[in-house]
């Protein structure tokens, strides 16, 4: 990837050195995934739609890639137990909380899923925006284009100190996250 496109990782130094932890990310491009997980400096577990795992070729990459598959449109609960069962073991865990890639490259709605997440476990949350992969490989497109990418990692979060918050609260802090690392970005070029 840094030999494609370049590439910057901000904030690198907010993801946990040991334990459990989330990163919660935008989410506008296949591209998102890769970066997300090679700007990490620990391994990340990824909940992926199920849709993905078609295939002997993809079903045995994203299994050796240590992808969650998830079914969309409904409440998995084999995933969400697999999920918690990686955290609580001390691993770490990366999700797209709107679920779907942004057309506009805005933040969107949430699904709860992560706030259930984050409260269930007990884990931080790491939000994280991606820039520029947008441009590298667009919504609708199957061309990868040369850009640059940046990869920003905010604070972690713990909400294990405010116990009554709801999964909605949870999420919308986490999109609020998420969204002020995307206004303290430096602007992309056109």
């Amino acid at each position: 990837m840094k030999f494609f496109l370049s590439f910057d990782i901000i904030g690198r130094e907010n993801i946990p050195k040991i334990g459990r932890f989330i990163i919660a990310s935008n989410h506008v491009s296949y591209l998102d995934p890769p970066f997300v997980g090679v700007a990490c400096p620990r391994q990340l577990n990824f909940m992926a739609k199920v849709d993905l795992f078609r295939g002997l070729f993809f079903r045995w990459m994203f299994w050796n890639v240590n992808m969650i598959p998830v079914k969309r449109n409904a409440v998995d609960i084999a995933s969400v137990k697999e999920a918690l069962r990686r955290l609580k073991g001390g691993e770490g865990l990366g999700l797209f909380p709107e679920g779907t890639r942004s057309v506009d490259g805005r933040v969107g709605r949430a699904f709860e899923g992560v706030g259930f997440l984050a409260r269930k476990s007990g884990a931080p949350v790491v939000p994280a925006y991606v820039q520029g992969t947008q441009k590298a490989l667009p919504k609708g497109e199957n061309k990868v284009r040369r850009t640059h990418v940046n990869v920003f990692f905010g604070p972690p979060v713990d909400f294990t100190k405010e116990k009554d918050l709801t999964d909605a609260e949870i999420t919308k802090r986490i999109m609020g996250c998420i969204d002020q690392l995307k206004q303290a970005a430096p602007q992309e070029s056109l």
